[in-house]
């Protein structure tokens, strides 16, 4: 990590960032919920393979999420991201926490002077609060919904994601695991 810090070309404030992506799509997620005996509730179930992509990057210590919603995964759309994650923090020298998907190893990258890629051990998502995120969203936003049109589901995940984004206390809550934030704290 000292190496990376070292690697900025101008000395600034630095923000680590958690990064990864999510598949949203018109299958639906049907769960258990509760209901008043006798009732039984009436969920709809859809199978339609029609998907959309949340791209989203977690800031641990003061809990900052940043995503964009993207129609691939890809090395272009991982630029997109990257790309526009420097312009939101450009006083600030920014470590993102990515793992080994195959476009986030591209050659190709013209990553923002501000911005550094580092890499998670392989099979390692555990260690990733993002994906702790991406459960939230899919609990509070998306179980037990079936949607009528692409238009519709990504109107909800920008709608959940929107909220995640004003709440930084809630995703601090989740995302600020101990030992990244002792990590934070012991380099500084």
């Amino acid at each position: 990590m000292d190496e990376i810090v070292k690697s900025f070309a101008k000395i600034k404030p630095m923000r680590l960032m958690f990064q990864d992506e999510a598949r949203f799509g018109r299958i639906s997620d049907t769960r258990y919920c509760w209901a008043r005996r006798p009732m039984r509730p009436m969920v709809k179930a859809m199978l339609t393979y029609q998907y959309t992509y949340a791209y989203g990057a977690v800031s641990p210590l003061d809990g900052k999420f940043d995503s964009l919603v993207l129609p691939l995964v890809n090395t272009e759309c991982m630029q997109l991201f990257i790309t526009e994650i420097g312009k939101r923090y450009p006083e600030e020298n920014i470590v993102m926490v990515v793992d080994g998907a195959g476009w986030h190893k591209s050659k190709t990258f013209a990553l923002p002077e501000n911005l550094r890629l580092h890499f998670l051990p392989p099979y390692s998502p555990e260690l990733n609060p993002q994906e702790h995120i991406w459960d939230e969203l899919r609990e509070k936003y998306f179980h037990n919904q079936a949607f009528d049109s692409m238009d519709a589901l990504e109107g909800q995940l920008l709608k959940g994601l929107s909220q995640l984004e004003q709440s930084p206390q809630a995703v601090k809550s989740i995302a600020g695991w101990e030992w990244i934030l002792n990590l934070v704290s012991n380099a500084n």
